[in-house]
């Protein structure tokens, strides 16, 4: 096992990587920036490094600083969290190359996954289903059009790289293609400095279904059932749960081992989720996340699996603590993203936290790095809390989800706690009806969304 973890993020992730190791009895440091200097992974931390001022690129995203506070600290593994760097194959190799273990996947699946293009063409090797589109990128217009004609329309156009909504737009129909197609590429160029764009099949109302998987470097491969990522706001989840309300159980077993059969025939290491979209009882593979995902915890709850825990120990060679047939799952569990963001306009409102009570009782859990006193810096995602419900059917979890929100304060910056408020409310969701469009054509209004 590992001698000394370096946890390379922020927030509520670096506080879940903290108690992991604590629990583990591996040491661990934290590295922050000057604007993270007094959060609660620093001040709860074995040890922390400061590797840089505010700004991203001066800090969480300075691989040099990360590699040098490794060194300094005498840390022997690396645990990327979410976000920054978790996902760039470059700093896994750097790492690796430094003598330290990074504690995720292997950079060749870090990188095929991270271009949608080549994910595309991995999954069909693997035998994922697809959304009818291009096997691959598409260049021209005229490449454009002979696709639109093959697969039919409404088509999107996607950015090959990045990711949260950008570089995607709907060509309704071949008259609106031109404009969809130069419109992606522009976008793209702007926001990854890649205009490459690939053509799929626009799906009219699908459900955001993902799988969680897990592989160890033994050839075991377990996957964890399935969450339900459908409310989200410009392609930004808000409201997950688990398990699916509209999968029948053996829908639920089908996509579950094909999921894991892929990540089988990839030699994948490590935890992953397998992103696909469900519509008139099809899937249909998106994208694959090579990394911990922010709603894990849902996943947790329903399986009693420590999903940190699990990855640090098949980064330490370890075999999988447990099999296929081991896994149960058992009751519902909901997670709220809840944002330091305006409930309406959804603006961000960092500042000072004068009062914080977390949402506690039977089946509540609260991950979260605030504490009264604490300033929300402006300079980074605006999640400030996650919070995880569970119930022993999903009437019993929405049932404790609308008496957690009633009782989580968080003062006096305006908070999307309000949102999901209304949220557990709304007849779609107590039905589970919604879809990946609804928030935004059915519950937010036209000037909100």
């Amino acid at each position: 096992m590992f001698g000394k973890i370096l946890i390379a993020n922020r927030g509520d992730v670096a506080l879940r990587v903290l108690r992991a190791c604590r629990e583990m009895n591996i040491p661990n440091v934290v590295v922050h920036s000057t604007a993270d200097a007094d959060s609660m992974p620093v001040r709860l931390a074995d040890e922390s490094v400061c590797i840089g001022p505010p700004a991203s690129a001066d800090s969480y995203l300075n691989v040099a600083s990360i590699i040098t506070a490794a060194g300094i600290s005498g840390a022997d593994a690396v645990h990327p969290g979410v976000g920054f760097l978790a996902e760039n194959a470059d700093f896994a190799e750097i790492v690796a190359a430094h003598g330290l273990t990074f504690i995720g996947p292997e950079p060749r699946h870090i990188r095929s996954m991270g271009d949608k293009v080549e994910a595309k063409i991995t999954a069909a090797e693997a035998g994922l289903p697809l959304v009818p589109g291009s096997p691959g990128a598409v260049h021209t217009l005229d490449e454009a059009r002979r696709v639109g004609a093959d697969v039919g329309y409404p088509l999107l156009v996607k950015a090959a790289s990045g990711g949260g909504g950008r570089g995607m737009k709907v060509a309704e129909t071949a008259d609106h293609l031109a404009e969809a197609f130069s419109s992606a590429r522009s976008e793209a160029k702007a926001a990854f400095g890649d205009d490459t764009v690939y053509l799929e099949r626009y799906l009219g109302q699908p459900r955001h279904i993902e799988v969680q998987v897990i592989a160890d470097c033994h050839g075991n491969v377990v996957h964890l059932g399935e969450r339900e990522c459908s409310i989200q706001r410009r392609h930004q989840k808000l409201f997950e749960e688990a398990p699916s309300t509209v999968l029948t159980s053996e829908e639920r077993a089908s996509i579950g081992s094909i999921a894991a059969e892929a990540t089988r025939r990839m030699g994948y290491l490590g935890v992953g989720t397998m992103e696909f979209l469900y519509e008139n009882g099809e899937f249909f593979f998106i994208e694959m996340n090579t990394r911990l995902q922010v709603e894990h915890p849902i996943t947790e709850a329903i399986t009693g699996v420590d999903l940190v825990r699990e990855q640090i120990r098949i980064a330490a060679g370890m075999e999988l603590s447990f099999r296929q047939e081991d896994v149960t799952f058992t009751g519902h569990a909901i997670e709220c993203r809840i944002n330091a963001e305006h409930p309406e306009t959804f603006m961000p409102t960092p500042g000072r936290i004068s009062a914080f009570h977390a949402a506690g009782g039977p089946g509540i859990r609260v991950d979260s790095c605030l504490y009264s006193g604490y300033s929300v810096p402006p300079h980074y995602d605006s999640l400030i809390a996650k919070l995880i419900v569970y119930g022993d059917d999903r009437a019993h979890c929405l049932a404790r989800l609308k008496r957690a929100l009633a009782e989580f304060i968080v003062e006096p910056i305006p908070t999307t706690l309000e949102l999901h408020e209304r949220l557990v409310d709304a007849p779609a969701v107590i039905d589970g009806s919604y879809n990946i469009r609804w928030l935004e054509e059915n519950f937010l209004s036209d000037d909100k969304a």
